[in-house]
């Protein structure tokens, strides 16, 4: 499969009922030859233009996918350097 990366992201969802909680997934972004994958989103390599980052806090913030789609944006609690920096190498080659 040729897995390049893997960034940690949370999904927040916020639910009302009597009390208004806060329920936080753990989930991950992972970063192949030919896809980038998350939980519910596939998206061809070739269909991926770019990946930002934008610090918010201590070392979290957003991350974005800028596809031919739209742009997606991810929470992160990490830095995603890493994952931006092997997308960015690998990508370089491809075109």
């Amino acid at each position: 499969m040729d897995l390049l990366a893997i960034q940690p992201y949370i999904k927040v969802t916020r639910v009302v009922d009597l009390e208004q909680k806060n329920i936080v997934q753990h989930r991950q972004i992972y970063l192949y030859r030919n896809r980038i994958v998350t939980r519910y989103r596939r998206f061809p390599i070739e269909d991926v233009l770019d990946i930002s980052f934008r610090k918010v806090g201590g070392e979290g913030g957003l991350l974005f996918l800028h596809t031919v789609q739209g742009i997606f944006s991810y929470v992160v609690e990490t830095s995603p350097e890493l994952f931006i920096q092997a997308f960015k190498v690998y990508i370089k080659d491809l075109r």
